[in-house]
């Protein structure tokens, strides 16, 4: 039987280890899971008769290397940090590797040997990145052959709560490590291009500068820049394009609110709290205001961040009940981030039963003999319950057809690469589609891109 190992049994690895049982007999797989937790890899596994769970560590370099000898082909599930050392064992046993993690520099350096033996490093092939990639390549492949010159790409995405299970006031849960979502934007200013112009948003008014976006049959939402928008002119090859724009979808109001914290310094990852384990989430809260022997916690922040006791966002912040004297935090030496992210657990896990969506949203502007048109392209991913998530699905279904690719030689490009090809996207859009993963285009005259109604 040809051999798959699996590393890392997280939360984005159910519907890869589904999609590889049900083509196990039809393909002749055997898939091994290795997690350091072996009661993870066991629940995936199940009782399939072609599914090993095996503990492994990836810091444990005998065991990983005997896993990696042993296989066909490697699929990391890993945090991104840790591909490198499966992707070293990789190249010195000659075995093809797929992730879904964005390349990093210790990953691209590898580039030279991995082509020079042959073998396939994909990378970037879940959601975002990966359907993103493929999805956005298909139609800018597409205006291009037809002779058109590409104006404006932009694209969103975001992980968010289904309709039906959206319960709370900021319409979100966590679908996705939380982690991210307390620190995201940080470590720079975000940067994009707008009709030809180089613009840059700080970490400070970054949730403050929006773009609202439609999509038919969910409403409204709005998205937020993501850190670098133009390192993709390169990937993509969009040298002359005069807007190019990424970013990450919430629903309206959310990003309003969450720049609260991000005012009150509730965000920081770079220092800890003296005593945060014993510090109640009232305490936490006061902790980023300014004394006074007679106000309120509650008051305080009122008025130091000037939110009317009427206005939503105070609603919001009394929901995630944050002015709780009685809750503790219970994280030694704990950054404010990481205490954030602990109150917000409570307020925003997914409850059983619930179901979570993927929304992914772009924009292409171009001109083509002498007119100006724009393509919307729109896709909607709802989960079906806590295990099979709309995030496990799109980020574990192209990372599973790609190595079941790649092992039966239908993608034969060798290097560390990202699915940007159409010998990559173009089946694996197609496969999409039968999980009901499909992008509806609309066409219309084209706008540009001004959301804020500032020119120049």
């Amino acid at each position: 039987m040809r051999k798959i190992l699996v590393i890392g049994a997280g939360k984005s690895t159910a519907v890869l280890i589904q999609y590889f049982q049900d083509k196990s007999t039809s393909e002749n797989l055997h898939i091994t899971i290795g997690d350091r937790d072996i009661t993870h890899a066991q629940d995936l596994a199940g009782h399939h008769p072609h599914t090993t769970a095996i503990p492994l560590d990836v810091f444990d370099t005998t065991a990983r290397q005997a896993a990696v000898q042993a296989a066909d082909i490697v699929v990391s599930m890993l945090p991104a940090r840790f591909h490198i050392e499966v992707a070293k064992d990789c190249l010195a046993y000659n075995k093809c590797l797929v992730t879904a993690s964005y390349i990093s520099p210790e990953m691209q350096a590898l580039n030279k040997e991995v082509k020079k033996k042959g073998l396939i490093f994909m990378n970037e092939i879940g959601v975002d990145p990966g359907i993103d990639h493929m999805s956005a390549m298909q139609v800018l492949d597409r205006i291009r052959e037809q002779g058109g010159n590409i104006l404006l790409f932009e694209s969103f995405t975001g992980g968010l709560i289904a309709p039906e299970s959206d319960t709370n006031l900021w319409n979100y849960k966590f679908t996705w490590n939380p982690r991210n979502v307390v620190v995201a934007g940080q470590g720079g200013a975000a940067e994009f291009l707008q009709e030809g112009t180089y613009k840059y948003i700080p970490y400070h008014k970054l949730f403050r500068r929006t773009e609202f976006l439609e999509v038919d049959g969910y409403g409204r939402f709005e998205a937020y820049a993501n850190r670098n928008s133009l390192k993709y002119q390169d990937i993509y090859g969009l040298k002359d394009i005069k807007t190019l724009y990424r970013g990450t979808i919430r629903r309206v109001g959310f990003s309003k609110a969450w720049n609260i914290f991000v005012q009150l310094g509730m965000t920081a990852d770079d220092y800890t709290i003296e005593n945060s384990e014993h510090m109640s989430y009232r305490a936490f809260t006061n902790s980023f205001l300014a004394y006074s022997p007679n106000d309120s916690v509650e008051l305080k922040l009122r008025h130091y961040l000037k939110i009317d006791q009427d206005d939503s966002i105070w609603d919001k912040l009394v929901e995630l009940d944050i002015f709780n004297p009685h809750k503790k935090i219970g994280i030694p030496n704990a950054t404010p981030a990481q205490m954030l992210q602990k109150i917000l657990l409570d307020a925003w896990s997914l409850d059983e039963g619930d179901k979570d969506m993927l929304v992914m949203y772009h924009k292409f502007g171009y001109e083509l003999n002498g007119k100006r048109q724009q393509i919307d392209a729109t896709m909607v991913s709802i989960g079906t319950n806590q295990k099979y998530t709309a995030m496990a699905k799109t980020v574990g279904l192209p990372v599973a057809m790609a190595t079941l690719r790649i092992l039966n030689k239908e993608i034969t490009t060798t290097g560390v690469q990202i699915p940007i090809h159409k010998e990559v996207y173009e089946p694996i859009l197609q496969e999409l589609e039968a999980y009901d993963i499909v992008f509806h285009e609309k066409e219309r005259p084209y706008l540009g891109y001004n959301p804020d109604g500032v020119k120049g």
